[in-house]
């Protein structure tokens, strides 16, 4: 019996999740289906080449983290085979890595003892966690979340741990018997105190593997100089027969595929101990993986998924815990091994584990002969190499910003537990991104000489005494609306005239509810005094909030206006001619031009002062007809200038230009209506409101001016 379409309806989001996360874990699928028969050779050969160097790294990490060296190999074999076959990137090569290596066992001394069977068990477990916050976060769409952590926190944290490897391991060179603490200063004067009681055939072996590592990376760069400097090592030990002296090696290495591990699932007191070590772990080596992959798209133009990958590297750790591995995450050194190699596709990387799977077999038994001194000396130089000193110059000469959290992310790593290192690192990052999403710049604007554009404004160049207009970068939301409250506050105390302000707003991506408060507090603040506020150059996504909220008929529409046409509307419809004449030398915009400098200086109070009173607008039709009901009530009165005057007004009107109202004690009656025109009722308005200021409270203002009064179609006096 078919389900009901109701019970199908009810079920469809699930069944809709299901297919949709599905994809993510049926990715070797679509990897499978893309392999090219003439890639098989260049990938199988590339992914020998990243074995030889993946080989001594993976014991050299391991012994990093205090694990058996079958666990580093264990990891490798596994995570190069789970994340290239899960994972987005088709040159990314995942696994053991120095920095993952540290913060394990940092992690794991919370927990257990080196070398006891817990410890191991707890390495197996933490992997485990490790990789189900990534498959969590690639599942969640969180990818993204990658974007926001700076790559200064990585540079800060491998350099503090290539510090820490270093010192952490000169006990192992030294062959001194001191505990294992990935902590600086306690660790470095435990050795300081101790080097006396040094062994000194342990000691010359780990320096010369040393030198024998850093000559070869200097003059034979292609050469697998740690391979070879181990190999070296195994057969001056053997024949010289230096175990028996007391240099301490490896011994001989199981040959077997991973072992299945049982894992104590449901510890929740271990779970806890290990949680925030986890999340340290997860976070740093979802960044690594990252940047690793982004650097090689940069190069080979391959389109990444996130998401994707954050998935591939989770299964890639989880599948490390079952199998005897440890935590794995993604190698710069080896990724660069493998597109350098040649590497065209997932199946170089994951070949790379078979080859050592192979090698396990085939040369196990001659790990007897490894020195452990000699893997100190391989991991030297590695953590020598850890050290970017160029990105390091780059971010300390470049970015204020960057270089405060390469310092804080590695100064805490020498200070604090790791785990708290790296998260303070990615703390101190988010932090950067919320200050600067937070603080939107915002700056006021004027035209350039040429009028052509629009530049800040300084103090060298004046701006407009009426319109302010103030550009906006970034977006206004709830974190953000106080700092851009802040600076039009300072905006509106340098400027105490402005009357009208234009918001350009072409850079505001996004705007909350906050930011639409914030904007009516403006035009209510604007508004109050006889001013109001334009917006220019508004997003469609944030007009569309603008009007769900209400605010657009706060604002009216007519208050949006677009970017090519803005200065002329404001010129011509709102700003007062009268301030641009008698109080603006400065013709900040290309309409002020062709108006006149009045040399007349105006002594009244200043016009901005008085130009906030609402002065009641009268229309043609009611002024003429007062005039004819009761002539000696009303007195009309022309403010433009004489020769205006002359030109043209409005039969029965006296002339008072603006310049000589403002200057003058006014001998106009106070027992009539007064009416006050200019050409198209801006300037009268002006006067109205002066002539309120004296003491004149019957003021109203001729709407639309003598232009107004002729469309009405009554007469036009000439002089």
């Amino acid at each position: 019996m078919a389900p009901s379409k109701k019970t199908s309806d009810r079920f469809a989001p699930i069944l809709r999740w299901l297919n949709d996360e599905g994809a993510y874990f049926a990715r070797p699928v679509h990897v499978l289906g893309d392999l090219r028969l003439a890639n098989l050779r260049p990938d199988l050969i590339a992914g020998l080449t990243i074995a030889v160097v993946l080989l001594p790294q993976a014991i050299a990490y391991a012994m990093i983290a205090e694990l058996p060296p079958q666990t580093g190999l264990y990891t490798a074999i596994v995570a190069a085979v789970i994340g290239a076959l899960w994972g987005s990137s088709r040159h990314l090569h995942t696994g053991p890595t120095n920095a993952s290596s540290l913060l394990v066992l940092a992690t794991l001394l919370t927990v257990a003892r080196p070398g006891t069977h817990d410890f191991i068990v707890a390495a197996g477990m933490l992997a485990v966690m490790v990789g189900i916050i990534k498959v969590v976060m690639g599942l969640a769409r969180m990818g993204a979340l990658v974007n926001f952590v700076s790559d200064s926190v990585v540079v800060g944290f491998t350099a503090g741990a290539a510090v820490l490897i270093s010192v952490n391991q000169l006990r192992h060179l030294l062959k001194l018997d001191l505990p294992s603490r990935p902590v600086f200063l306690e660790t470095a004067a435990e050795i300081v105190r101790n080097a006396g009681s040094a062994h000194v055939a342990s000691t010359l072996l780990g320096v010369a593997t040393l030198v024998i590592v850093l000559l070869l990376r200097k003059l034979r760069p292609r050469w697998p100089g740690a391979l070879l400097a181990m190999v070296l090592a195994a057969v001056v030990t053997g024949v010289f027969d230096l175990d028996a002296r007391g240099v301490v090696v490896l011994g001989e290495l199981p040959r077997a595929l991973p072992p299945l591990t049982s894992l104590p699932l449901f510890d929740l007191e271990l779970i806890g101990r290990l949680a925030a070590g986890a999340l340290a772990i997860a976070a740093i080596g979802l960044v690594e993986a990252m940047s690793i992959s982004r650097a090689i798209a940069a190069q080979t133009g391959q389109r990444l998924d996130s998401n994707q990958e954050f998935v591939g590297q989770g299964l890639a750790s989880i599948a490390c815990g079952f199998l005897s591995g440890y935590t794995a995450s993604g190698s710069f050194t080896r990724t660069a091994v493998n597109y350098e190699a040649g590497g065209r596709g997932p199946l170089a990387a994951a070949s790379s584990g078979l080859w050592v799977l192979v090698a396990l077999f085939l040369l196990a038994p001659l790990a007897v002969y490894l020195p452990q001194t000699a893997v100190v000396g391989v991991l030297l130089a590695t953590a020598y190499g850890m050290v970017d000193w160029k990105e390091i110059l780059r971010i300390m000469r470049s970015s204020r910003g960057d270089s405060t959290i390469l310092i804080a992310t590695f100064v805490a790593t020498l200070t604090l537990p790791l785990e708290f290192a790296v998260l303070a690192g990615v703390f101190v990052s988010f932090g950067r991104y919320l200050m600067r999403t937070s603080t939107p710049v915002v700056h006021e604007v004027v035209p350039d000489d040429s009028f052509a554009h629009l530049v800040p404004l300084r103090n060298q160049r004046p701006g407009c005494p009426q319109l302010g207009i103030v550009e906006i970068e970034g977006s206004l939301y709830f974190g953000a609306v106080n700092h851009v409250e802040e600076e039009l506050a300072h905006m509106r105390e340098r400027r105490p005239g402005l009357v009208f302000l234009l918001l350009r707003m072409q850079r505001v991506n996004h705007c909350d509810v906050s930011g639409i408060h914030m904007l009516e507090a403006l035009v209510r603040r604007f508004r109050d005094r006889g001013g109001d506020v334009f917006l220019e150059g508004v997003r469609p996504r944030v007009l569309h909030l603008m009007s769900l909220s209400g605010f657009l008929r706060t604002l009216g529409h007519r208050n949006v206006l677009r970017k090519d046409s803005t200065i002329g509307y404001l010129f011509h419809n709102t700003l007062h001619p009268g301030i641009c004449i008698y109080e603006c030398e400065h013709r900040v915009f290309a309409e002020c031009q062709a108006l006149p400098k009045h040399t007349e200086s105006i002594d009244h109070e200043n016009l901005m002062d008085v130009a906030s009173h609402k002065i009641t607008q009268i229309r043609p039709s009611e002024v003429r007809r007062l005039m004819e009901e009761n002539p000696d009530s009303v007195l009309l009165v022309d403010v433009g200038e004489e020769r205006e005057f002359r030109k043209w007004h409005v039969p029965g009107s006296i002339n008072k230009p603006l310049s000589r109202l403002a200057n003058i004690e006014s001998d106009l009656p106070d027992d009539r209506t007064i009416v006050a025109i200019s050409r198209i009722g801006r300037r009268s308005t002006l006067a109205a409101q002066i002539l309120y200021a004296k003491g004149y409270h019957d003021v109203r203002n001729l709407h639309g001016g003598v232009l107004g009064w002729e469309a009405a179609g009554y007469p036009i006096g000439v002089e």
